[in-house]
């Protein structure tokens, strides 16, 4: 037997393993790393972050990033060679995170990689008769896995598209195994670039649980705070709360078929970027409006989005516990939004499940790649959208 193959048999079968897990998003702020402590698997998985912190992109790597992200004319050479630059980069971060917290590469068990998405293209967007649901996301497991010297497991959403998922959102394998409580209907609410939420009935039924996008979450107040005020993002939203909603654009914002698709369904930067913001400006003659105008109206859309979302789940008096992750979840206006549009739910955030919301995606993806070493496919009823699979290729470090 190959050296590796039996060392992969050997961490699989350890009482516990340490996995790594990785997510860089829409957002490009950085590669968050989460270095996990896990035990069991499936409904007994027994999860515990050991160490947390996101490894700063420079503005060059985010700048080369951009060059071919969500794009859909790039220069593929550039793809090509990113392929292996981003996973090059990403295994120095985590070389550097394990020579910071004092990890020997050799006590780490596993990697789980989600990669860079570069383009996410579901039939909803594409609407091409002879083309299944795509999405891509980049940063070679094999450069990780030889670059650190750890087994590797990427590309994750590849195996959820071949059995007739869109290929996102993937949280809610993870977020079902790790976060469900009976007696307890849960929203897990994630607000990176775009808002997914998962729901957690009570029940604890897997049948009834369901993981979709809502729309965009930071993407377009990213977008917009970059382009036209030179930061990254509206920093305790303080763009945004000096402006004023205007309804004239938020009423075209809002107006668009996306948000009529039944759940689940994914979505990208693709459709919610700076094209689709100008565009609604036009129609609504609203192009000469205050800067800080645009931004308020963007948080409201937003909010607006992902409230309407749990409504539909839940009737106009939605009644749930919230649980929020992702960067959305530091605007304290965008928080305050979905306070007043949401009053009757009770809003947390995971660290009241003991788990860092800065960390959940990332965590997320280490539960994943447990599942495919330790666990086995998880039955959701065999709905569409929702398929029963393990995920992840391995990618062996000689």
């Amino acid at each position: 037997m190959n050296t590796q193959i039996q060392k992969l048999y050997e961490k699989a079968t350890k009482s516990e393993r340490l996995i790594i897990g990785l997510m860089s998003g829409t957002s490009m702020d950085g590669l968050d790393i989460a270095l996990c402590s896990v035990k069991n698997s499936g409904s007994d998985t027994d999860i515990k972050i050991l160490a947390f912190k996101t490894g700063d992109y420079t503005d060059n790597f985010r700048a080369k990033i951009k060059a071919i992200f969500s794009k859909k004319e790039v220069d593929l050479q550039l793809v090509c060679l990113m392929n292996e630059h981003i996973a090059n980069t990403h295994a120095q971060l985590i070389n550097e995170a394990l020579q910071e917290w004092g990890y020997d590469n050799g006590a780490i068990d596993f990697i789980a990689s989600h990669g860079q998405t570069i383009f996410h293209a579901p039939k909803s967007l594409h609407q091409l008769e002879d083309y299944p649901n795509g999405t891509l996301q980049i940063g070679d497991g094999d450069h990780i896995a030889l670059k650190t010297g750890i087994i590797t497991l990427s590309d994750f959403r590849q195996k959820h598209l071949a059995a007739g998922g869109e290929g996102a959102p993937l949280a809610v394998y993870g977020d079902y195994l790790i976060f469900s409580k009976a007696g307890e209907d849960r929203v897990m609410l994630n607000i990176g670039g775009i808002a997914n939420f998962t729901y957690l009935p009570g029940s604890t039924e897997a049948s009834a649980v369901f993981s979709t996008d809502v729309g965009p979450g930071n993407t377009l107040m990213d977008q917009y705070m970059q382009k036209y005020f030179d930061r990254f993002y509206d920093k305790n939203a303080e763009v945004g709360s000096a402006g004023q909603l205007n309804e004239k654009l938020l009423h075209t914002l809002l107006d668009c078929s996306f948000f009529e698709l039944g759940f689940p369904k994914t979505t990208g930067p693709e459709l919610f970027n700076l094209e689709y913001l100008s565009n609604a400006q036009q129609q609504s003659g609203t192009t000469d409006i205050p800067k800080v105008d645009v931004m308020a109206t963007l948080c409201h859309f937003s909010a607006r989005t992902i409230a309407d979302a749990i409504r539909r789940c839940f009737g106009q008096q939605a009644k749930a516990s919230v649980y929020m992750s992702g960067g959305g979840m530091h605007n304290p206006l965008l928080v305050k939004l979905l306070h007043n549009e949401l009053p009757f739910c009770n809003f947390l955030t995971t660290e009241d499940l003991k788990i860092n919301p800065d960390a959940k995606e990332a965590v997320l993806f280490a539960v994943l790649a447990n599942e495919t070493l330790c666990g086995k496919p998880i039955s959701f009823g065999n709905r569409q959208g929702v398929p029963a699979v393990c995920m992840g290729k391995i990618s062996l470090p000689e």
